[in-house]
């Protein structure tokens, strides 16, 4: 529907832009026509006025046939007479000979004197007309005139005279026919071409057209009127009917020619190819819905299919029939694509059934795991309690410091203790190990300000460091020996020194005991953790800037020294990890 919408507004945009400007084109083309066909009439007709007009001045200066003749004491019929008419009758055929546009040529003396030649017949009884009397008052130079109610000619005149005084006039008739074929501009049948002379009379008129369209003259006058001007192209109504009006004043004569255009005969041709077009679109249109609603269904069947299956995942059916789809387009990547999400959901469906079980499973195991210790402890406390009914402290000391080691490896989750807790847990190891040894070994401790215990540490980073010092330096040897554990800051770090004078090591014993990646130290079995363990805790935790160093010498003593961030606040423990 979408498609079939913006196609037949395109359709509907473009039909109508192209009767738009084929209107106008045909509008533009009729007035270039009529503009064009009125100024070469205007200017075939001045060619012929100008050519009567230097006629009519070759007759007015020929003294000797033309003034002399009229200005002559003979009359009619005498021999003179008739030999002056044959000389001027001669001159004035000679004149207009091969001028097929003049239909007569004459010279009328004021003294009734008529000589002319063509036709219709003239004589004397021109005297007075009121044709002659406008010749005498407007043809000093050249003057036109065309008698109401005629079609037969347009006569041009001028005076003659002699002496300063007025003795004759000679008039040439236009042809009227040549008039009409020069005017003959018709663009539609109905077309009207009016030339109006400076009187606003008549010149000529298009006898073609229809009486019931034709304009009265005072309608044509009150048009030239509000027009006025030389060449003028306006759209006018005119009684109820729209017409182009094409106007030109004749700087020659001074006639106003007129030219009036039904514009609806003008475009009746338009209206026909616009209801074609109109037609033709709505065929091509509904051409164009069928076709695409059919391209459409079958552009959309592998989508629907890939929706019916899609439906069925949502509703959670992963074992839905497949419908295959084999096309190369993007629905067939699609459809593969979906098809390889289903799959991978389903593996990963069966991964969480089977996560979901080892859950429930850990889930039991940790439950075990909570019951154990606790039992571990209620032994623990039955041991210590029966030892000290029975007066043995050593195994009530020994049973009291393990509840709390075992209470701080296993009840203890935080990854961070203050060094206070820390140490706790080392005096609580070394109250166990002391019993294992027939001479005693001293553990010494030296903090450089006791605010420093307030630093928060790894979880049980020295432990593994004094019992490495007692069960490898001094442990051997047998004759026991002592520990010192300094604490001191040092810029913005926290030092913790372990040196025991126990049988020390090589370098390669040292290089070893850093360096034997993937091995556990099997000495240190209590922790779970040996020195290795806690230098990579520490470098993981806070980058290659901290961690442990080993000094030794073979025979005297070993020291490890543990550098950390000194950190105050457990929320700063959380900043300082890298």
């Amino acid at each position: 529907m979408a498609f079939g919408l913006v196609t037949f507004l395109s359709i509907v945009s473009v039909t109508g832009i192209v009767y738009v400007n084929m209107r106008e084109t045909i509008k533009d083309n009729a007035v270039t026509s009529v503009s064009d066909s009125i100024r070469q009439a205007d200017e075939s007709l001045n060619v012929m006025l100008e050519e009567i007009d230097r006629l009519n001045t070759v007759v007015v200066t020929n003294k000797s046939t033309v003034i002399d003749t009229i200005l002559s004491p003979n009359e009619e019929p005498s021999y003179e007479w008739f030999q002056e008419q044959k000389r001027i009758t001669e001159f004035l055929s000679g004149l207009t000979k091969y001028k097929p546009y003049i239909s007569r040529m004459a010279v009328v003396g004021l003294n009734g004197k008529v000589f002319f030649t063509g036709g219709p017949w003239m004589d004397r009884s021109v005297l007075g007309t009121p044709m002659l009397n406008y010749m005498l008052l407007n043809g000093s130079r050249h003057a036109y005139f065309k008698p109401e109610g005629t079609a037969d000619a347009i006569t041009v005149g001028r005076e003659i005279r002699y002496n300063s005084e007025t003795v004759g006039i000679v008039m040439v008739d236009l042809d009227y026919e040549f008039i009409k074929k020069t005017y003959g501009v018709k663009p539609t049948a109905d077309s009207m071409l009016y030339v109006l002379d400076e009187q606003n009379g008549y010149v000529y008129q298009s006898e073609s057209s229809p009486s019931s369209y034709a304009p009265p003259l005072d309608t044509i006058v009150e048009i030239k009127r509000e027009i006025a001007g030389h060449d003028t192209v306006v759209e006018q109504k005119i009684n109820g009917r729209s017409y182009i009006v094409v106007s030109r004043l004749s700087e020659y004569t001074g006639w106003s020619t007129l030219a009036l255009i039904p514009l609806d005969s003008l475009l009746s041709e338009s209206t026909r190819i616009r209801n074609l077009m109109a037609e033709v679109s709505i065929i091509v249109f509904i051409v164009i819905l069928i076709a695409s609603h059919q391209v459409s269904s079958r552009s959309t069947l592998n989508i629907r299919r890939l929706k019916s299956m899609m439906m069925q995942v949502k509703d959670g059916n992963l074992s839905f029939p497949k419908t295959e789809i084999n096309s190369k387009d993007e629905v067939g990547e699609l459809y593969r694509v979906f098809i390889s999400m289903v799959d991978e959901l389903k593996r990963l469906m069966e991964g969480i059934r089977t996560s979901e079980k080892k859950k429930r499973e850990a889930e039991l195991t940790a439950l075990q795991a909570q019951i154990r210790p606790h039992f571990l402890y209620n032994s623990l406390n039955t041991i210590k309690y029966l030892a000290k009914l029975n007066g043995v402290p050593n195994i009530e000391e020994v049973s009291g410091s393990l509840i709390e080691l075992m209470r701080g490896l296993l009840g203890n989750s935080n990854e961070f203790l203050t060094l206070r807790e820390e140490l706790d847990y080392v005096y609580s190891y070394i109250s166990i190990v002391k019993y294992k040894y027939l001479e005693p070994i001293e553990v010494h401790t030296q903090i450089e300000d006791d605010a420093l215990l307030e630093c928060r540490v790894l979880k049980l980073v020295l432990q593994p460091l004094v019992e490495n010092a007692i069960i490898h330096g001094i442990g051997p040897s047998g004759e026991g020996g002592y520990v010192l554990i300094r604490v001191y800051a040092e810029h913005h770090d926290l030092r913790i020194e372990v040196t025991d004078n126990g049988r020390g090591m090589t370098q390669e014993q040292m290089d070893a005991l850093l360096g034997d990646m993937g091995k556990e130290d099997a000495p240190s079995r209590f922790s779970g953790m040996g020195v290795r363990n806690a230098h990579e805790r520490i470098v993981r935790m806070f980058g290659e800037t901290y961690g442990l160093s080993l000094y030794s010498e073979p025979g005297l003593y070993t020291k490890v020294e543990i550098r950390f961030p000194k950190i105050q606040h457990a929320e700063q423990s959380e900043q300082e990890v890298v």
